[in-house]
């Protein structure tokens, strides 16, 4: 038996943790006075809110600290079959099916874009036969693309059909927001999460209140470097402090990844001031009790690893 301190996805709590033949049980309530305490702050696995399982080998995520992840941008007949590897290791996996862009938009001129994750939306009839499409296909986000900066994006008015297609199958619109202004548009225009942390400019503090009346953010701050990377923490840092909901994500895939919590990125949402209870909330771990159970050692996700009954021998 052993006194713990555990994350129950919301706040901190004292519990008890027990072992027998069949493992480890946590008990939601405090242990007696005179039981040994394991140092640390307990919680389920993590979640990633923006992978891309084609750019990485999907099976190393079994023995990761992430027990759930989302995937922003792929080919939704092969993705739909990692999901189903993945729920075989124990990780709970969503996903969006391919980027929905304009005719000509990012990423469909690039290499790395794997067959069939990108459609280049060609009106607003194309639009609601291929959110139909996905919605059967069982995806839990549409994915839409307004990158200004690397080519041409969806009008106002098949922006908005696609957000309608989307409603009607009860899905949330992410999107992928770049280039003067599009933080903005994507927001104004129904867009419900942002892939990226909006790192293209410095939003004003107007700007950072509409965002956070209206639009949850994903991190993904160390994908970026020098005046990217000044505006994403600038930006976060005044979002969080004004009460935005933000998440974890690393956007698994994009270079060269882990296939595990990225420690950088944990590093980055510190220096936004993003740490502690808002950390661990912002990385979303599981349901405690659905799974494997993380130790982080001082409360520290960086130092965190998965529990094991070792642990528990005096």
């Amino acid at each position: 038996m052993r006194a713990v301190t555990y994350f129950d996805g919301a706040v901190l709590r004292e519990g008890t943790l027990t072992k027998d033949a069949k493992g480890i049980t946590l008990l939601h309530s405090p242990a007696p006075q005179h039981a040994k305490r394991l140092e640390g702050v307990l919680t389920g696995l993590f979640s990633d809110h923006h992978v891309h399982l084609q750019l990485i080998d999907p099976s190393a995520l079994a023995s990761s600290r992430l027990g759930r992840v989302i995937d922003l941008g792929a080919n939704v007949d092969v993705v739909r079959d990692y999901d189903l590897a993945l729920e075989n290791d124990g990780i709970e996996c969503e996903y969006a099916g391919p980027f929905l862009t304009a005719v000509g938009g990012y990423p469909a001129d690039r290499d790395w874009a794997p067959e069939g994750a990108v459609h280049q939306v060609q009106d607003a009839a194309d639009a609601a036969t291929v959110i139909g499409a996905l919605a059967a296909a069982g995806v839990s986000w549409i994915k839409v693309v307004g990158n200004s900066d690397a080519g041409p994006v969806l009008d106002d008015e098949l922006f908005r059909a696609v957000v309608r297609e989307a409603a009607e199958h009860r899905l949330p619109v992410v999107a992928h927001a770049e280039g003067a202004g599009q933080v903005q548009r994507v927001a104004h225009l129904g867009a419900s999460r942002l892939a990226h942390a909006p790192f293209t400019e410095r939003l004003t503090d107007d700007e950072i209140a509409v965002q956070v009346a209206s639009v949850s953010w994903i991190s993904t701050m160390a994908i970026h470097e020098g005046e990217a990377y000044a505006h994403v923490v600038d930006n976060v840092r005044r979002f969080a402090a004004a009460g935005g909901d933000l998440v974890y994500g690393s956007d698994m895939g994009n270079g060269p990844t882990p296939v595990d919590l990225r420690d950088a990125e944990i590093e980055a949402l510190r220096e936004a001031g993003v740490d502690g209870v808002a950390l661990l909330t912002a990385l979303a771990p599981l349901e405690i009790g659905s799974g494997d159970l993380l130790l982080l050692p001082d409360g520290d996700p960086v130092r965190s690893r998965r529990l094991t009954i070792a642990d528990l021998e005096d």
